[in-house]
């Protein structure tokens, strides 16, 4: 009895106690462990959680590397363009828009494992070092790169450097026993993004722009008056696999054709108040008849020069509907390098209709996978598949109806072809078996071609040659076996590929386009169109071009798609 009449006097002190001691306990290791908690819950959650992590994690975390990967999920979370870029990738995803970069000034190609020269740029650190065309570089700085598979990427990165750096090339050249030591300083390399421009008949002058960078409407302005002074009247800019740039490179290159007071794209976002831009009247091309090729990978500040010449009722769009991006992306630095590309704005085509085709944050895999939705579906094949939401529908200047809701649906729609696209054609694109021909044909003539005075003189030559035959001999060795019945239907488009990247070899992007572009389908009409309507008014010309009907029902083949996948520029410069 006294022991159960003492127990009940303590055991209320002993759990008092006992409490007590726990809150004293868990203020102790909350002060040690928890004390910024109160910090964490007013402050950047995200910052709050590293800083835990980094404080408390049972192991020791890179919290840099930690960082780096978590960035990019959040910036997952947002539109399909906002991006970031991280400090060792920032500057290679500069250099193409910026207009030059620090090399050496070649452009080489792998052949059986050894770094081949493909072509010197003129003017460039390697030519004053005197390197040639179809030399090959054995080593780098007494380190082997021959028959050891190196990746391009590296050798890219190892070539490509500080400038005023020196890098020493080991080379073997035909002819001599010895391999050849140059010290070549690194300089300024020119990355060009108008590829070429020439006459396509006596009075038609074509424009090819790859993408839109710093130096594009210098190099743009340069073309037209070459264009010009050779006879040039009218003009084709080909957008086609221009994925966009720079938005003021595009809008100086609509001003040429614009006349003063024209709106040529309008920018809105929730920070930024609308913008519109007009033409100033400057322009040495406005009275010029234009047409604009396109197809599904023109995209960004391709559409806005598309949209702006259509909506103005300027020129004439042929080919197929554009990717549809229309988001502005505003480039923002970072103090250890790395850069955030966030989307700021929509931009606007002068009739009111965004381009920017529908997206779902967070959802960046489906967004990817629509042009493949749109192969599927047929859109390449026929203009009648791609059906346009009459709730987007919008007028051009002289009232012609075009829609938003995703890319510039074209005035000319040109379908895809597949005749001359066989398997056996599939097959030596894809393993890159005709460039890799063509490399080595190249340099067992290299004598004898280089004495050519210009490509068509090569070209004259080749079509006397049994390319054909020799190629799929060739192909053979390679692994594709022949395929008679298939060779027959692709035969003229091979022989078409072997010819122009022969002469690219010799001549540069000015003999590869002309030889390489001849059976255009949509060069071809846009040459049609323009002899046809030149000395007419626009709405004449649109009236004639359609004979009184719709643009949309006009399709012509074309084996461009078909040819898409193929890498068209293979060698790398550095």
């Amino acid at each position: 009895m006294n022991k159960n009449k003492r127990l009940s006097i303590w055991l209320p002190v002993i759990i008092a106690t006992s409490i007590a001691l726990g809150i004293f306990i868990g203020n102790y290791y909350f002060v040690i462990g928890q004390g910024k908690r109160q910090t964490y819950s007013r402050g950047n959650k995200i910052n709050a959680i590293l800083d835990i992590i980094d404080q408390q994690y049972v192991d020791t975390v890179n919290m840099v590397d930690l960082v780096e990967g978590t960035i990019p999920k959040i910036f997952s979370e947002l539109d399909p363009h906002s991006v970031y870029i991280s400090a060792a990738d920032a500057q290679v995803a500069n250099e193409e828009l910026e207009g030059s970069f620090s090399g050496i000034g070649v452009s080489f190609n792998m052949q059986t494992d050894t770094i081949l020269v493909i072509s010197v740029i003129p003017g460039g650190p390697a030519e004053k070092a005197g390197l040639l065309p179809f030399d090959r570089i054995i080593t780098i700085n007494d380190s082997t790169y021959a028959g050891n598979s190196s990746s391009q990427s590296l050798i890219m990165k190892t070539l490509r450097g500080d400038k005023n750096s020196t890098v020493t090339l080991g080379v073997k050249r035909g002819g001599e026993k010895e391999l050849l030591s140059f010290d070549v300083t690194r300089g300024d390399v020119p990355v060009h993004s108008v590829d070429v421009a020439y006459a396509l008949t006596k009075d038609i002058g074509y424009i090819k722009v790859s993408k839109f960078g710093r130096t594009t409407y210098n190099d743009f302005l340069t073309a037209i008056a070459q264009l010009k002074q050779e006879g040039s009247t009218a003009f084709v800019i080909d957008l086609r696999g221009n994925t966009g740039g720079y938005m003021d490179a595009a809008i100086n290159m609509i001003n040429e054709f614009m006349p003063d007071g024209r709106l040529i794209v309008y920018t809105e976002g929730k920070s930024f108040p609308r913008r519109d831009v007009y033409a100033n009247g400057t322009g040495t091309c406005k009275e010029d008849p234009i047409v604009v090729l396109t197809d599904e990978i023109s995209a960004s500040a391709s559409e806005i020069f598309a949209g702006a010449i259509q909506d103005n009722d300027r020129g004439l769009i042929i080919g197929r509907r554009t990717y549809g991006k229309g988001l502005v992306q505003a480039p923002i630095p970072l103090s250890d390098g790395s850069e955030l590309r966030l989307t700021i704005a929509r931009y606007y085509v002068p009739s009111g209709r965004s381009i920017q085709k529908t997206y779902e944050l967070g959802k960046t895999e489906d967004y990817d996978l629509d042009i493949y939705n749109r192969f599927m579906h047929g859109e390449f094949d026929s203009a009648d598949s791609i059906k346009v939401d009459d709730n987007l529908r919008f007028e051009t200047m002289e009232g012609r109806p075009v829609y938003g809701g995703g890319g510039i649906m074209p005035d000319i729609f040109i379908p895809r072809d597949t005749s001359g696209i066989t398997s056996y054609f599939s097959s030596v694109v894809n393993s890159g078996i005709i460039y890799q021909y063509a490399l080595e044909y190249s340099d067992r003539n290299r004598e004898r071609f280089s004495s050519f005075k210009d490509y068509k003189e090569l070209y004259r030559y080749l079509q006397q040659q049994p390319l054909l035959e020799e190629f799929t001999n060739f192909a053979v060795t390679k692994g594709i076996r022949k395929r008679p019945t298939l060779i027959n239907v692709s035969g003229k488009l091979i022989e078409n590929h072997l010819q122009a990247y022969i002469i690219r070899n010799f001549f540069d992007e000015a003999g590869f386009y002309p030889v390489f572009l001849k059976d255009d389908p949509s060069l071809l009409r846009a040459i049609k169109e323009l002899n046809e309507g030149r000395t007419l008014s626009f709405i004449e010309f649109i009236q004639k071009a359609t004979h009184g009907g719709n643009l949309r029902s006009q399709t012509i083949p074309s084996k461009a798609y078909g040819l898409a996948k193929e890498r068209v520029f293979p060698d790398f410069i550095v």
